[in-house]
């Protein structure tokens, strides 16, 4: 089967990764690990001039892509899969010390993306508190009877990035009262009735809640009066 890859159609050299114990038709070097076909004779890369290259194997793209900017002289290396009858890129051959400046390029990069990322996380960060400072606020402005602490872990558990509760959802984002009431509701459900004990007694979910449903009801009413009324009422 004729080589797909060969220099007339690609412009570039090519090198074939053999199984076979071939040996170098000029010199007689062998088994060949690495060999490139001249006229369908094999020959070892010193008779074909490519034996100052190294090997960089397929994967990393940037890697391929600078080492290959940065050599003189490269080659593709290829290797013939039976199964597809096709042959296959594996890598490229190139200078030592193109491979050597290519590596310093893809670090000062990944040195550069890793203080991007440490950039966004605190931005995040910083985004993620302000709006979580904004859920109590908000917690605090329809049930201002609701103790300092527990309002906090509500709206942090409610506003977790990526957690897809009800704080991420675009009406919890914009903090709306039905979305941080059905916060408020789940954090009462989960912490002030036994619903996660019915749940593991194999009670359904919706009886749970139904029967849960008064107790939550109680706690909401209560945090819904300020301080001043509860002191009222007792007088």
């Amino acid at each position: 089967m004729a080589l797909p890859l060969t220099p007339h159609r690609t412009g570039r050299l090519v090198v074939v990764q053999s199984p076979k114990r071939k040996r170098c038709g000029r010199c007689r070097r062998g088994p060949l690990s690495l060999l490139m076909l001249e006229e369908g004779t094999p020959r070892c890369l010193d008779c074909a001039d490519l034996g100052h290259l190294v090997f960089l194997p397929r994967g990393d793209t940037a890697l391929t892509r600078r080492a290959r900017e940065e050599s003189t002289l490269s080659a593709v290396v290829v290797r013939f899969n039976r199964r597809k009858s096709r042959y296959e890129r594996q890598g490229v051959l190139v200078e030592e010390a193109a491979l050597a400046r290519a590596e310093t390029r893809c670090l000062a990069d990944a040195e550069a993306r890793r203080r991007r990322r440490a950039r966004d996380a605190r931005r995040r960060a910083v985004e993620d508190e302000r709006f979580t400072a904004a859920f109590v606020a908000e917690i605090n402005r329809l049930f201002p009877g609701c103790p300092a602490g527990r309002a906090r872990a509500i709206a942090a558990h409610a506003s977790v990035r990526g957690s897809g509760r009800v704080g991420r959802s675009a009406a919890g984002r914009a903090l709306t009262g039905k979305a941080v009431v059905s916060a408020v509701v789940a954090g009462v459900r989960h912490a002030d009735t036994p619903y996660d004990q019915l749940l593991a007694s194999g009670v359904p979910r919706q009886e749970a809640r139904h029967r849960i449903a008064p107790a939550v009801e109680r706690v909401l009413r209560a945090w819904q009066e300020t301080e001043a009324e509860v002191v009222a009422d007792a007088g």
